[in-house]
């Protein structure tokens, strides 16, 4: 049942209408009172006057009791008696839900009426106005952030982590990846722009063989046969060690270096390879599975989420942090467009218009039931009492207006009467 218990206004409501139906009660007891003391008077000779207010007074008494009934009857039964067609609120309180759902269905849900009205309000201007004041826009973007920072308090870190983990390896697992490696690899070789990471690599090399003599030496002799004298594996160490800091040097400082165009046939081989040899293809995604299943590389997967969420929290708690500032000019420049462009307003006026009528088409008989569904859980007299406090004050100037206008109307005819005979 819906909730219709009395709230303090409804209380103050009651004090009103108690004070009316006093009014419009002591009026009723003042003209009866009147008629008996008109008609006393009349009957001891006291003239025609009496006549004239007593038939005044009468008339009054019928009003005022007319509409008392017509009032009460809307009600309750006037006084207790089950008189056909009275407490028609409480008797027929479904019929009046279903009937407000239908009339508001029929007049404010129709396609015509909600079209035109969404078509005067003009959303799109209004909305584009509003957003080129500045405080606005700042408003909106501090509500932004705070939805923002909202969301990622609720979003719990161990899910978002284990769904991105889940769809960035189910997206890789599900693509073969050789033929885009192939096509980066070749377009870096064709463009050249694999030549710094030879530059640094060459350079890195130099320095380690300048810093690490002893280290080649004593590798290249430990490999030496143990029969051969130890001068000799010295020898060899040096002339080795010469020979690798020379090619290293000549590779690093010769932009032409045959070894750099040899490298360059062999990554451009291979990038054919990536794109055409199944067996190399095959490889490199067994290669790619392995990766993926590696507990570090999904350590790795699920640490970006949190990277990422301490990255947005900063910046949506900065006012001046560049994200919020990109925000909030994105927000100004809307606005201007909205405000300024009939052509984008048009636009999403038009889809506005279409998304509201979608829901109304599709979803009227919903939204009318919701109106008399509510009625219907209702308890009837609760219902009636509510309603009877909402216009009930009202309804006792009914009583007022009948028990004045009964009078001037029994005036009228008694006056009338005498005149004409």
């Amino acid at each position: 049942m819906g909730d219709m218990s009395f709230t303090a206004a409804d209380v103050a409501k009651q004090r009103s209408l108690r004070r009316m139906k006093g009014v419009a009660t002591g009026l009723l007891v003042a003209v009866a009172v009147v008629y008996a003391l008109a008609t006393w008077a009349e009957h001891r000779g006291a003239g025609a006057w009496a006549g004239y207010v007593a038939a005044a007074a009468e008339a009054g008494m019928v009003g005022a009791l007319a509409d008392w009934f017509a009032v009460t009857a809307l009600f309750r039964h006037p006084l207790g008696l089950p008189i056909p067609h009275t407490a028609i609120i409480p008797t027929k309180k479904d019929q009046l839900g279903q009937s407000l759902g239908d009339f508001v269905g029929d007049n404010f849900l129709a396609e015509d009426v909600v079209r035109g009205k969404l078509r005067s309000l003009g959303l799109s201007r209004r909305a584009g106005t509003w957003l080129t004041r500045p405080e606005n826009t700042d408003r909106v973007t501090a509500e932004l952030a705070t939805a923002v920072r909202g969301s990622l308090t609720v979003l719990r870190d161990a899910d978002v982590q284990a769904v991105i983990g889940e769809a960035i390896t189910r997206q890789a697992g599900a693509r073969d990846i050789s033929p885009h490696l192939g096509d980066l690899l070749d377009r870096t070789v064709t463009a050249g722009a694999h030549h710094r990471l030879v530059d640094l690599v060459c350079a890195r090399a130099h320095d380690w063989l300048i810093l690490h003599r002893d280290s080649v030496l004593e590798a290249v002799e430990g490999g030496a046969p143990g029969w051969t004298p130890r001068f000799v594996d010295r020898r060899i160490g040096e002339r080795v060690y010469r020979e690798l800091l020379r090619f290293v040097t000549e590779m690093r400082d010769s932009p032409d270096h045959p070894a750099r165009g040899a490298l360059d046939r062999f990554l451009t081989d291979f990038a054919q390879q990536l794109k055409d040899d199944p067996d190399t293809r095959a490889r490199v995604e067994r290669l790619k599975t392995d990766l993926l299943g590696r507990p570090e590389v999904q350590d790795l997967i699920a640490s970006a989420w949190s990277a990422v969420r301490a990255m947005i929290l900063t910046a949506a708690e900065d006012e001046h942090s560049a994200l919020r500032r990109r925000a909030r000019a994105a927000l100004l420049s809307l606005g201007h467009r909205l405000a300024t462009d009939d052509r984008l307003g048009t636009k999403l006026d038009g889809w506005v218009t279409d998304a509201a009528l979608h829901v109304v088409s599709g979803y009227r008989a919903e939204i009318t039931s919701l109106i008399s569904d509510t009625v219907a859980s209702w308890d009837a007299r609760t219902t009636s009492r509510k309603i009877e406090l909402h216009i009930g004050r009202d309804l006792q100037f009914i009583r007022l207006n009948g028990t004045i206008i009964g009078s001037l109307a029994g005036l009228t005819i008694h006056a009338a009467t005498q005149l004409f005979t």
